[in-house]
């Protein structure tokens, strides 16, 4: 009879808690489900967005191959703005700049890859970027700028090609002894990424010119002769030209 009665008891207490927080259980459970949903669609919408920005970047490539300026241009904007947060709008910039330089566009072309530098979270295409940015502001005569833009830059996969970008730059601002000891650095440079011609830095280092240091100036004798008078100079001259008749 008591265990009859304990079991009654539990089944009033479980009713009472029920209806006291049942309503707190629901609530919990809709959200959770409701959450779930809500991760499902994220993720869902994502890869169907990386899927669209795959397909205009395919298409991009093709423009770029085909040297169709226009077409890039326009899918180049579509992706930076309706799928920026997708890898492929870096990847669209790298593309366009190419493009730019085919049109002889250099300062487009760097324009873009500042962008890219400034947006992509995606390292080994920055460095990318950074390299073929570089590269540009050389062609552009901007030696200082690619000083800027590469020096402490401790990328070790890309270590090698900087410095022999940075040993351009410093011929081009005649500073040879740092040229000359990035180009070293090149070739003393294990990079596993970005490989290098050890055969063209070897011949830069090999033109670069002598560091030559600057002549004293001759020392002055403080014996050194007086300016002759006027009339002095011209009885030389009649006594050298006496001379020339005599003979």
């Amino acid at each position: 009879m008591d265990d009859l009665l304990s079991e009654k008891e539990q089944i009033e207490e479980m009713r009472a808690w029920w209806s006291e927080n049942g309503r707190y259980v629901i609530a919990g459970v809709v959200l959770a489900a409701g959450l779930l949903v809500g991760i499902s669609q994220y993720r869902s919408s994502k890869l169907e967005a990386q899927i669209v920005a795959s397909a205009l970047y395919e298409s991009l490539a093709e423009h770029v191959a085909d040297g169709d300026l226009d077409d890039a241009e326009a899918v180049a904007d579509d992706l930076a703005t309706n799928y920026a947060n997708t890898t492929y709008v870096a990847q669209s910039k790298l593309a366009m700049a190419r493009l730019y330089m085919d049109k002889n566009r250099d300062q487009d072309a760097a324009d873009v890859l500042n962008e890219m530098l400034v947006l992509s979270r995606d390292d080994e295409l920055k460095n990318i970027g950074r390299v073929r940015l570089a590269r540009i502001l050389l062609y552009q005569d901007r030696a200082q700028a690619v000083v800027d833009l590469l020096s402490n830059q401790n990328i070790p996969a890309f270590a090698s090609i900087y410095d022999e970008i940075l040993g351009d730059a410093y011929t081009l601002l005649g500073r040879v002894e740092d040229a000359g000891d990035a180009y070293r650095s090149a070739l003393a440079g294990t990079s596993q990424t970005a490989t290098v011609s050890r055969g063209l830095i070897q011949m830069k280092l090999v033109d670069l010119p002598e560091v030559l240091a600057t002549p004293a100036e001759p020392a002055q004798s403080d014996d050194a002769a007086e300016p002759i008078s006027a009339s002095a100079a011209e009885a030389l001259v009649e006594e050298v030209e006496e001379a020339g008749e005599a003979e």
